[in-house]
């Protein structure tokens, strides 16, 4: 502590002079780190150069293994192969595993004996399966992916069917549930004949190639309108289940652009956040979605229009009140607006039909159907699934008669979904959907240079 009693005067005579003489005391501590640089730069020159450092160069032999101790160890590694396929509806165990590269009858007897395992032959087909094998044919292990049955989670999780050997080396199978997910993909391409032709060309799953009709139904005949030429551009949503495409998930359509007779048609997904409902809307906020679809059908060809026609079975010519669709049984019917079953049964010439009344004293009627899956009284909504193409009734082949009364009088189908109204975007909604939009057309400009095909956007 003296030293410290010692030190304070001269502390306190320190500060006086700081105080009076502030300027002085700054060029001061300048000068003190100016000879810290000197001093600094004088020794830099005393670092040695390390290209001037000696180097020692140290070699070893190390002994080499003999050719029968090479071949020895090679003999030990065991090589493992991968395999991937999907199963068909004609599958036996022992048919898939050959399939797969695998040759190994103690796992077909488990695939057959266990009831986790036996889920991979039962069921529908196309399940994807992915083995790895040894290199001489056992099975070491054995994934299978397939939709998911619990409505819950059908469309955002997949079953996962694992078999593998358990810490006593005997074989086990348990069932997982994964999640989906989604990655960003782009398509182009050329209508050459149809549609679902060019779709399937361009390597898009049918869902993907459906969705694509149902955002321009409203726009585009696609039964009639199509031209050689025609080209389309889009931006999807592929779904992979542990990293692999599939094409069983819904992946969704989010931004497209359809060229038809030298007219460009674009349209866009987007969900309102407010309401948590979404749309198709073009790039000005107009939504895609009308009143009614402009066919029940998917995809199909006219056969018959709304016109003077020679009636196949009673030989003379009449009016045709509706519209024919021809397509194979069995093909699925939708409904083309919103609406109540005011009928589903047997009816004359009409077969197996659906009527259904709209609103605004509308009502459409789907005949010859092989099959009904609605019933009087159920709401129904736009494009639900309500039945399937047949030939019941008088019908000289499978097709879909489609009828559009308003107040009772028959219209011609193919007006009403242009004359429809749309459902209009939320005010509130524009700035989210402004923003969308201008994502969507770089997108789309990306996906037209790329030339006919799918590829990922990332």
């Amino acid at each position: 502590m003296n030293w410290l009693n010692r030190l304070q005067p001269w502390l306190q005579s320190l500060d006086r002079f700081a105080a009076r003489h502030p300027h002085q005391l700054t060029g001061a501590v300048l000068v003190l780190l100016g000879g810290f640089a000197v001093t600094a730069f004088g020794l830099a020159p005393l670092v040695p150069n390390p290209a001037d450092l000696p180097r020692h160069s140290v070699v070893e032999a190390l002994p080499a293994l003999s050719l029968a101790d090479q071949l020895d160890a090679l003999a030990e590694h065991r090589l493992s192969l991968r395999r991937s396929d999907q199963t068909r509806a004609s599958d036996t165990a022992e048919t898939l595993l050959s399939r797969l590269g695998a040759f190994d009858p103690e796992v077909a007897n488990f695939l057959r004996r266990d009831g986790t395992a036996r889920q991979l032959l039962s069921g529908r087909a196309g399940k994807r399966v992915e083995v790895d094998v040894d290199d001489a044919g056992k099975v070491l292990r054995l994934v299978a992916r397939f939709p998911a049955t619990s409505s819950e989670v059908a469309g955002s999780h997949f079953n996962r069917l694992v078999l593998e050997r358990n810490t006593a080396q005997a074989w086990e199978a348990r069932m997982e549930l994964g999640r989906f997910e989604a990655q960003t993909r782009l398509a182009s391409g050329t209508i050459e004949s149809s549609l679902f032709a060019a779709t399937d060309a361009a390597g898009l799953p049918d869902r993907v190639a459906s969705q694509l009709a149902d955002m321009f139904a409203a726009e585009i005949d696609f039964h009639r309108d199509l031209r050689r030429g025609d080209r389309f551009t889009l931006v999807f949503e592929s779904l992979t289940a542990d990293g692999e495409p599939v094409n069983w998930g819904e992946g969704r359509v989010l931004a497209a652009e359809f060229v038809n007779g030298g007219r460009t048609h674009q349209a866009l997904w987007f969900k309102d956040t407010a309401t948590g409902k979404g749309s198709f809307y073009d790039f000005q906020g107009k939504n895609k979605r009308r009143a009614f679809l402009a066919s029940p059908l998917e995809f199909s060809r006219v056969t018959s229009g709304f016109a003077m026609r020679f009636h196949p079975i009673h030989q003379t010519w009449r009016q045709h009140l509706g519209t024919d669709y021809g397509a194979p049984t069995g093909t699925p019917v939708r409904s083309v607006g919103d609406g109540v079953v005011e009928f589903a049964g047997w009816q004359n010439g009409f077969g197996n039909v659906v009527h259904l009344r709209h609103a605004g004293e509308r009502t459409t009627v789907y005949a010859h159907l092989s099959k009904i899956d609605v019933r009087k009284g159920q709401r129904v909504e736009q494009s639900q699934r309500i039945g399937a193409v047949g030939a019941t009734g008088w019908a000289t082949g499978p097709h879909l008669h489609f009828e559009f009364r308003v107040n009772g009088r028959h219209v011609d189908p193919r007006t009403i979904a242009k004359a429809s109204d749309n459902v209009p975007l939320p005010t509130t909604a524009k700035a989210a959907f402004d923003a969308t939009a201008q994502g969507a057309r770089t997108q789309l400009a990306v996906a037209g240079t790329l030339g006919m095909g799918v590829t990922g956007s990332d």
